[in-house]
């Protein structure tokens, strides 16, 4: 009997001995292995891996391996993923907040998009998907999406009237899209390539590494640079998953997602570069566009989903921002 407690005591004492339950965590992107959101998570979970001695990780499953992105948000809201890497537009449905750094045409430049996203608006916007069971943690970036189309290039607003334009799945890229008076056409990322090729779209909208990647140039050869929107990509990890961190670990999530955004950053700029000067060579044709056409057509976007007084505020503030 003396053996058994003895065996059981010291049992108890090498279970308090032991660490918390190491855990490699689940994060989705829709991109292929070397695009830059995917290469800053991993240099998150580096991060991460370092600040918990090996303990936690995060392993990136790339491609739609796991679904599109309005399956892997669903999946990150209710647990069963630990993290998501998403373009902002479909969120916009779930979190308002998200509206604003997607409006077209209102960052007047890259620089004053990150000044804006790591400044207070940028903060406020993370911190608002909590209610939707979100936790925040970084913006990326997602250069400026212009349209690329199939047959003909679209030189003015008057060009865009009619064609079928694939768009992320959310009613503010759909009116966006209506308001140039295309043929709004939502469909996840990954179906737009075979869509384009068998004329099922008349073209796409996107950012210069996006088009690359994913070999949309093959197939839509007229990039027309409207870049109507800096819509910027967002980190998001699950709420219910968050709350099962303890406070340290927390702060160490944090902290290694604000750092990787640098190092997205600088990523990212090689990237485009890079990416233009692939696509040019293959064949695509860059059009210069009446860019203040299109932003004349862009006050009924805004009367539409900038309507409550903290909306407007924000984007007040945006524009105010130097």
């Amino acid at each position: 009997m003396k053996t058994m407690s003895r065996l059981a005591a010291a049992l108890a004492a090498a279970a308090i001995a032991l660490p918390a339950t190491a855990k490699e965590f689940r994060s989705a992107d829709v991109h292929p292995e070397d695009y830059p959101t995917v290469m800053a998570v991993k240099y998150m979970s580096d991060i991460i891996s370092q600040k918990t001695g090996g303990k936690h990780s995060i392993k990136v499953y790339t491609g739609n391996a796991l679904g599109g992105e309005k399956d892997t948000i669903e999946q990150t809201k209710i647990g069963a993923l630990d993290l998501v890497r998403i373009n902002v537009a479909p969120m916009n449905n779930i979190c308002p907040e998200t509206m604003v750094p997607t409006m077209p045409f209102l960052f007047r430049s890259k620089e004053h998009m990150r000044k804006v996203l790591d400044g207070p608006v940028g903060d406020e916007i993370l911190k608002a998907c909590a209610a939707q069971g979100f936790v925040g943690l970084a913006f990326y970036d997602s250069g400026s999406r212009s349209l690329y189309t199939v047959k003909k290039p679209v030189k003015s607003l008057a060009d865009a009237k009619g064609l079928k334009i694939r768009v992320q799945q959310s009613d503010l890229w759909v009116s966006l899209l209506q308001a140039m008076g295309a043929n709004a056409t939502p469909m996840p990322y990954g179906e737009v390539y075979t869509a384009l090729k068998t004329g099922l779209v008349d073209g796409a909208e996107n950012n210069w590494p996006s088009y690359d990647t994913s070999k949309h140039h093959e197939v839509a050869k007229f990039y027309s640079q409207t870049e109507h929107s800096m819509a910027p990509e967002m980190l998001l990890m699950s709420k219910k998953i968050w709350d099962t961190l303890t406070p340290d670990e927390q702060k160490i999530f944090q902290a290694a997602a604000k750092e990787s955004v640098p190092y997205m950053r600088k990523l990212w700029d090689e990237k485009e570069k890079k990416s233009y000067d692939l696509v040019v060579k293959a064949g695509a044709q860059v059009i210069e566009v009446d860019k203040k056409s299109f932003q004349a057509a862009m006050k009924p976007v805004y009367d539409k989903f900038i309507v409550d007084a903290k909306l407007k505020s924000m984007v007040r503030r945006v524009q105010e921002t130097k």
